[in-house]
């Protein structure tokens, strides 16, 4: 194979996968340059001359003439009589260049080259992947679905196979091949050998903040600060605004006229309730508007506690609202504000009650435990359940649950026994 047949194809493969002008001199100097020194065991005495725009190379061998019988290093010294067959005006001491053909090299030598040439392409392509996507980390991409897998979704954006891992995405999601998907760039990996992993996600709360970003002029402007964002994907999320202009209303800048703006971002979480608030500095007001849709009556800290807690006393019709289904609502506002909170239904002057704990003598620890998490802390928030809704919000099996409202209920009625007695 003549020189310029194989540079031809390098340049041809380096040219479809983008590869720069000066990136393809160094790679086919250094696989040249390779072949030199498993041949001649040094590539000192060579000179490679690459013309990338043409195809053209030389390898020109570079030698000092010295007096015949006087040869130490034929790699770097050529004797008189063999460089005046070249020249006949060569003299001792000049250097002699004559052109090598890569033929010389024999046809193992160049299949060898042809794949280093590939392997070196290859790696630069995972490094250029590597580099791109990791400047693209926690930005939004667009992508064609093109397989999808039991514990993950393959997408394809420019050429390059991004992932999007089952924990990454939206229960919610359902994904046909073909369809184009939004997620941001969560993470680049290293795989030894192989090409960088690049993970996508629909799940993670940067991308309800890059998707408000989109919707939200305010936001990209800075008139409209997101504090924080959090989220059980596919569920709920909460989102804390604050203006830095004291004429645009954050929230309402958020949601838009007639609720525009928040639906459009509803609708590409898969209807993911979104409450948008305003943030407080105040923790006592930011725990009250983290609790939408309950209206708290009142908030009382306990900062000394690890972590800090709050005690949140709601209306009774408002109780479930405040905790949410699955607790979902309650998890939420506590990861939003950093307290721990427990929800206590508003008790009435007139109306009697009794803490939770009165009934460790018939409750054991673990359920009084539970009852307490979903905000039941007393007698009366109990009861305000059905058996069924206990038993959801809970995890309860239904003998448990019966047994724990006729327990309560039991104490309730014989009150009322010794009143009427």
């Amino acid at each position: 194979m003549q020189n310029s047949e194989l540079v031809s194809s390098f340049a041809e493969i380096a040219h479809s996968k983008g590869i720069d002008r000066d990136t393809l001199q160094l790679i086919v100097e250094d696989v040249f340059r390779a072949m030199i020194r498993k041949r001649y065991g040094s590539d000192e005495a060579f000179e490679i001359i690459f013309n990338p725009d043409h195809g053209d190379i030389q390898i020109l061998h570079i030698r000092e003439v010295v007096p015949d019988w006087e040869l130490e290093d034929p790699v770097t010294q050529i004797e008189l009589s063999e460089a005046r067959k070249i020249d006949p005006d060569f003299e001792v001491g000049d250097e002699v260049a004559s052109e090598v053909n890569i033929a010389e090299f024999g046809r193992r030598a160049i299949m060898t080259a042809r794949q280093t040439f590939s392997q070196r392409i290859r790696d630069l392509e995972k490094e250029k992947i590597y580099q791109e996507y990791s400047e693209l980390i926690g930005e939004i991409v667009v992508g064609e679905i093109y397989q999808i897998r039991r514990r993950e979704v393959l997408v394809m954006h420019n050429r390059t196979e991004l992932i999007l891992p089952r924990e990454e995405q939206i229960p919610r999601d359902r994904y046909r091949k073909g369809d184009t998907l939004r997620a941001i760039v969560k993470e680049v990996r290293r795989e030894a050998g192989g090409a960088p992993q690049v993970i996508i996600s629909r799940a993670d709360p940067v991308f309800l903040e890059r998707l408000l970003e989109l919707e939200v002029p305010e936001i990209e402007e800075g008139i409209v600060e997101v504090k924080k964002i959090v989220r059980e994907p596919g569920e709920r999320a909460k989102v804390a605004v604050v203006s830095h202009d004291e004429r645009v209303d954050p929230v309402g800048a958020c949601v838009g006229l007639r609720g525009n703006r928040i639906h459009a971002i509803v609708r590409e979480l898969s209807n993911e309730n979104i409450d948008v608030i305003e943030w407080s500095d105040d923790p006592r007001e930011l725990i009250k508007r983290a609790l939408t849709p309950a209206r708290p009556l009142s908030v009382t800290l306990n900062e000394e506690a690890n972590p800090p807690r709050a005690k949140v006393v709601v209306r009774a019709d408002e109780v479930s609202q405040a905790i949410g289904r699955g607790g979902v609502n309650i998890r939420l506002a506590s990861r939003l504000t950093g307290y721990e909170l427990d929800v206590y239904r508003e008790i009435r002057p007139d109306e009697e009650d009794i803490e939770i704990e009165e009934f460790a003598d018939e409750l054991d620890e673990e359920i009084i435990a539970r009852l307490r998490e979903i905000g039941c802390d007393t007698a009366r928030a109990v009861l305000d359940l059905s058996v069924e809704e206990l038993m959801r919000r809970s995890g309860l099996d239904a003998e448990t649950a019966r047994r724990v409202m006729h327990v309560i209920r039991s104490e309730f009625e014989e009150d009322e026994e010794e009143l009427e007695g």
